[in-house]
């Protein structure tokens, strides 16, 4: 990989102080200044009984107090910054740096998957990774949080995928790259109006929550125009939600679908939002509907809703979305019936590739005629198939990558099989983001497809290839789980 280009790759734990040094709040100054002293710590986090952040102290603030003649007695609780921004260890180091730069932060927590103190972040040290460059490309991923500067890291963030795609970057790697970016304005927008609502006066949040993104998002899959996919989790011990905290929920999430519209993540027109209250339930109520879905499936059309196995956290309560994750697991693994079912919902879904190798192409839409749809007839079949072994085998990923590496790792998949699939998938989507990319250069509509005309013999070979793969694992698929003979 170009050293030009890793800081896009690279994971906030990756270069994050680990552990970090961490007071309770009724530690003393005088600790925690010892504490600093004898471990060389320019911050200290402070944290609650269960390791999660709830404040910081650096250097700084210890000269201020020191100034202020604060006594060595006093207790850090009263002393320090919060509430303390924080970023999952599992994030980029861009977003890191992003984000630091934005909020004038020189240092940030980095939390584990359960919301937990993993390690700490120096800007400083962060930046020494960054050629001077890629800083520049940085800065224009980071604008405002207003909807043109919004705007303008949807514009940055193409640029960055063309650098990133010139450069011959893995192309999962890219698409990883613009889910970060798009998931942080998510959040960044989710932020944005949480303040703007009690400002009005409309509240606070009336509950903890989590915005879990789902579908390509939550695949980490983006592509250069996805739509908006995402739902609400909210803390509570019922599964409804009461009538006021649920006008509080839908006018959230109204305001967040249409800031998301205006800077460039379109509306989905399958409803797969929170303004939607199908997307927006307690854990409880969630809980429910997936137990619902895997006793009955026939309760509800899965197809509208296997996007949902798809989900990660966007933003919030990361124990609300960890627990979700493990319920889901726990009751899809081995459950025929249900697996049955969501193999109903997607055995239609085929590939492209004809008899003799011919590519099935577009005849009914004048403006895409003789093309072919490399999202709906290559990229979906093979991710359907993916989520569906994952699902049955109690695999917790959600990537199309980690969920064939843990197919191939229980011995699901032979060697032989996980390269070709991995292959099939790199083949593909970087044909379709090279496509995307072309369009929008070309100030063209962005679209999925793809005119075979246009490949070069060796690009039609690779592409009948990946389609075949693609189209074995599916009848394997058919044999499994709908019972067809071989």
């Amino acid at each position: 990989m170009p050293v030009a280009t890793d800081i896009f790759f690279l994971r906030a734990r990756d270069h994050s102080r680990r552990p970090a040094v961490a007071v309770a709040a009724d530690a003393t100054l005088r600790e925690v200044v010892g504490r600093m002293a004898t471990e060389k710590a320019s911050a200290v986090v402070v944290v609650d009984g269960g390791r999660r952040p709830v404040g910081i102290v650096t250097e700084r603030d210890i000269v201020r107090r020191a100034t202020f003649a604060a006594p060595p007695e006093q207790s850090v609780g009263d002393l320090m910054s919060f509430p303390v921004r924080y970023i999952r260890d599992d994030e980029h180091l861009f977003i890191a740096i992003a984000r630091m730069r934005r909020l004038g932060h020189r240092h940030m927590p980095a939390v584990d998957g359960e919301g937990r103190l993993s390690g700490i972040l120096d800007l400083h040290d962060a930046m020494a990774r960054s050629a001077r460059n890629m800083v520049a490309m940085i800065d224009d991923l980071t604008r405002d949080d207003s909807d043109d500067g919004l705007r303008e890291i949807k514009a940055a963030q193409v640029r960055v995928a063309d650098t990133l795609f010139e450069e011959n970057v893995a192309v999962g790697d890219i698409q990883a790259t613009l889910s970060h970016v798009n998931n942080d304005i998510y959040a960044r927008l989710l932020e944005r109006n949480l303040a703007a609502m009690e400002g009005e006066g409309l509240g606070a949040q009336p509950a903890p929550f989590a915005m879990i993104v789902m579908g390509s998002g939550g695949r980490h899959e983006n592509f250069l125009v996805p739509d908006q996919d995402y739902g609400f989790v909210v803390e509570g011990t019922s599964g409804t939600l009461e009538d006021a905290p649920d006008r509080w929920f839908a006018e959230l999430a109204r305001r967040l679908s249409r800031d998301l519209d205006a800077v460039g993540i379109p509306y989905c027109d399958g409803g797969v939002m929170a303004t939607n209250v199908k997307w927006r339930r307690t854990f409880p109520g969630w809980r429910e509907q997936v137990d619902t879905w895997c006793r009955r499936a026939r309760v509800d059309p899965l197809l509208d809703f296997d996007i949902f196995f798809d989900f990660r956290l966007g933003w919030g309560e990361p124990g609300l979305a960890a627990a979700l994750r493990e319920h889901v697991t726990q009751r899809t693994a081995g459950n025929d019936t249900f697996l049955r079912e969501v193999y109903s919902a997607d055995r239609d879904h085929r590939t492209a590739l004809k008899w003799f190798g011919r590519f099935a192409t577009e005849r009914s839409d004048p403006a895409h005629r003789g093309k072919v749809n490399l999202k709906l007839h290559g990229i979906l079949p093979l991710v359907e198939a993916a989520r569906l072994f994952a699902l049955r085998d109690g695999v917790p990923a959600t990537g199309t990558r980690e969920r064939l590496a843990a197919a191939h790792a229980a011995g699901v998949l032979t060697d032989d099989q996980h390269d070709d699939l991995s292959g099939a998938r790199r083949t593909i989507c970087r044909l379709l983001l090279g496509r995307q990319l072309s369009d929008f250069r070309a100030g063209a509509p962005v679209s999925n497809f793809v005119d075979p005309k246009g490949l070069t013999p060796r690009r039609k070979r690779d592409l009948r290839e990946a389609l075949r793969a693609i189209e074995r694992l599916r009848t394997r698929m058919r044999v499994e789980f709908g019972g067809d003979p071989l």
